[in-house]
């Protein structure tokens, strides 16, 4: 290709969304159109602030640069490869988190409710003393939650060794190690013997019909961080099944399951869930309480 074509950012944009509407790119990774992924990633690779894409528009690039992000076009256009894993950097709400292939690409429903502390569930922020995170991955939730709670100690599991050290360098990029404690286990197995406030978690939910027609975006992450089996609730039982005995009087188990509200109905409809609003409405998020837990 005659990188000589492009001199502006505007070139390399209005380029980059050609490709990607072109080759009919999947976005579900931070980004819900080509232009929004195209802007981000132009201005990621030349070092700009993200949001100040105009006074940008017209500056006249040097070659090198033009050739950096038509590589990274190229890259995502081509391979597929999630915009996230190329920058190695993703967002939920205000945070960003280093990612890359160990761990899936961070996005959660649950992070929109922590700002607001689950309200009206949790009547006393400041008294949740201590939290435990599920299929931590990148660690992304855990570190909002040590944020939001900051009285809290933070426990976050994932059986993956590469997902923890993924999840290492955030919790050391915020800071947080001295609240925050990472366990290899599967599930409960390893976690320490008390009993927590809130527990969490963002599983693997996928239903095998769904895994199999998954976008090629989805096949470059960990997919033991996806397959939730046939029904995609192989974990999310173990989870319910072992939360009871793990929280306070009054603690709570909050699960997301993505699209997978029927699945989630048959097999713990019984216990009485209570789906949370979300952006995306109100079958993302459901929440049990202990006592709901102990029937």
């Amino acid at each position: 290709m005659d990188t000589t074509l492009f001199t502006t950012p505007r070139d390399l944009l209005r380029y980059a969304v050609t490709r990607f509407n072109t080759e009919k790119l999947f976005f579900g990774h931070g980004s819900a159109e080509a232009f929004d992924e195209a802007a981000y990633l132009v201005l990621h690779t030349l070092k700009l602030p993200l949001h100040k894409l105009d006074p940008f528009l017209d500056a006249r690039l040097l070659p090198e640069e033009v050739q950096r992000v038509v590589a990274v076009i190229e890259r995502r256009a081509t391979d597929r490869i999630p915009a996230a894993y190329i920058t190695n950097e993703a967002w939920l709400g205000t945070y960003a988190f280093y990612v890359d292939e160990r761990t899936i690409v961070p996005r959660s429903f649950i992070a929109e409710l922590i700002p607001d502390y689950f309200a009206p569930w949790v009547n006393n922020p400041e008294g949740v003393e201590n939290i435990l995170e599920l299929c931590t991955g990148s660690g992304c939730l855990a570190i909002m939650m040590a944020d939001a709670f900051p009285d809290a100690r933070v426990d976050a599991v994932d059986i993956s060794p590469d997902a923890l050290a993924v999840a290492r360098r955030n919790v050391d990029t915020y800071e947080l190690d001295d609240r925050l404690t990472l366990i290899e286990s599967d599930l409960y197995a390893a976690v320490p013997p008390k009993k927590y406030d809130l527990i969490i978690t963002n599983p693997p939910y996928v239903n095998s019909g769904s895994m199999a027609a998954l976008p090629q975006e989805y096949r470059h992450e960990p997919q033991i961080a996806l397959d939730g089996g046939a029904d995609g609730m192989d974990l999310v039982r173990k989870i319910v099944a072992g939360a009871a005995e793990r929280l306070t009087d009054d603690g709570l188990l909050i699960v997301e399951i993505g699209n997978e509200k029927e699945f989630a109905e048959a097999a713990f409809g019984h216990l009485g869930l209570t789906w949370l609003t979300t952006s995306q409405g109100d079958d993302m998020v459901f929440l049990l309480t202990a006592d709901q837990l102990k029937l």
